[in-house]
């Protein structure tokens, strides 16, 4: 492991059930759902007519009106977190912006707005395709408005992949600073894909839940009536500073990432193994990142899906990191949420580091019947107050591309 320490000096996010960090915390402590009826387009025809959408999200708070209808919202709610995230670092105006990099990156990215110019361009020819078609859809310009935005002329990227992005640019990012790259990395992910074309793409291979006649409950991990993921929008950003930054500074630091593993399920295109390989393989590497042992552990922001294969496998997973009989505390805050794709991995970051401020793990609703072969401690229905110094996040992507993350108290 490299000698440099990472630390995290800032957080925000926009979310189904909050568009500040506090907002989206203190109900997800109190287990509310952020599952609804999708309103913004016709879902008639639809198998799946529900989401976890964004609600009262306000582009001007952040950015002038002229700018953020230039951009698809992604991009707009990924830069809104961002912004959140600098402000709580207090990284307005670092000392040197050469030495600050973003990393912000999208599972899907702009579809809903190559949807919407696809249509135009069908129905009104090629001369009425928006000339800010391109850059308002590709994935990297979250990283570009924040960098033109702030200044900082540190390394600029976009990780992509899949649902495990926002992990994969946190873990890199900490890299980055413990090579020298930057004292301070901008990471996270964000996605706002809830359309008609991603709605009936992930309905049609029968990814999602049909729950139609009660949304909130649809999203339900290890439970033995979970019949798919539930859709989500969202954004979560970390800033990442080196240890030494940080405090020269005087920043309030609220985490230290421990650890990052990577690895590959090597098997299928959007199933994992049904022994969970590839996420045991993620979480041995992340705690060998760590220099920490599996009973150093108090607490498992799971990837916990609610889908039938997946949460079986990080099930069998963790049993191989942790022991069979392992105590450790899991919980999965997509129950709330629903799957943020690209941006999951960040929101449940900040889920695990806040959860080591207030040592308390949030809980996992909607699990009425644990299925039988999901039988470790899931926190059911109320969040758990218990000692909390070192958590585990995992991200798990179609591709079969695993995360991990470690973070631990200061």
């Amino acid at each position: 492991m490299l000698t440099r320490r990472v630390v995290v000096t800032g957080m925000g996010a926009i979310t189904p059930i909050g568009n500040t960090v506090d907002e989206f915390w203190s109900n997800t402590l109190l287990g509310k759902s952020g599952v609804r009826f999708i309103e913004g387009f016709d879902v008639d025809d639809q198998r799946v007519k529900f989401s976890a959408s964004i609600q009262d999200f306000n582009a001007e708070d952040y950015l002038d009106a002229k700018v953020a209808n230039r951009y698809d919202e992604f991009i707009v709610i990924g830069y809104a977190a961002a912004v959140q995230a600098i402000r709580d670092a207090g990284l307005e105006n670092p000392e040197d912006p050469t030495r600050v990099g973003v990393a912000i990156g999208s599972g899907i990215g702009g579809i809903r707005t190559i949807n919407d110019q696809q249509n135009i361009l069908v129905a009104r020819g090629p001369r009425r395709v928006s000339p800010f078609f391109v850059p308002s859809s590709i994935v990297n310009m979250i990283s570009g408005l924040v960098s033109i935005e702030h200044g900082y002329q540190g390394p600029n990227i976009a990780i992509v992949t899949a649902c495990t992005t926002a992990t994969h640019n946190i873990g890199v990012s900490a890299r980055m600073i413990q090579a020298g790259d930057a004292d301070v990395m901008i990471a996270g992910g964000a996605e706002w894909s809830t359309c008609r074309l991603t709605v009936a793409g992930f309905a049609s291979m029968k990814a999602l839940s049909t729950r139609n006649d009660e949304p909130e409950r649809a999203s339900r991990p290890w439970d033995k009536n979970r019949d798919g993921f539930v859709l989500g929008d969202g954004a979560g950003v970390l800033v990442l500073e080196s240890y030494e930054h940080a405090a020269q500074r005087g920043a309030n630091i609220l985490a230290e990432v421990a650890g990052f593993g990577m690895s590959a399920d090597a098997h299928h295109i959007t199933g994992p193994p049904t022994d969970g390989r590839g996420a045991m393989l993620s979480m041995r590497n992340a705690l060998r990142s760590a220099e920490l042992s599996a009973d150093e552990v108090h607490y498992i922001n799971a990837h916990g899906t609610s889908t039938p294969q997946g949460d079986i496998a990080e099930t069998r997973a963790i049993k191989t990191v942790f022991g069979d009989k392992t105590k450790v505390a899991i919980s999965s805050t997509k129950s709330m949420v629903g799957h943020l794709l690209g941006a999951a991995g960040s929101v449940e970051a900040i889920v695990s580091i806040l959860s080591i401020r207030d040592q308390c793990a949030p809980p996992t609703i909607n699990l009425d019947e644990p299925d039988v072969e999901c039988d470790l401690d899931y926190i059911p229905h109320t969040a758990r107050s218990i000692p909390i110094d070192t958590v585990l996040s995992n991200s798990f992507g179609f591709g079969g591309t695993n995360g991990t993350l470690v973070f631990k108290r200061v």
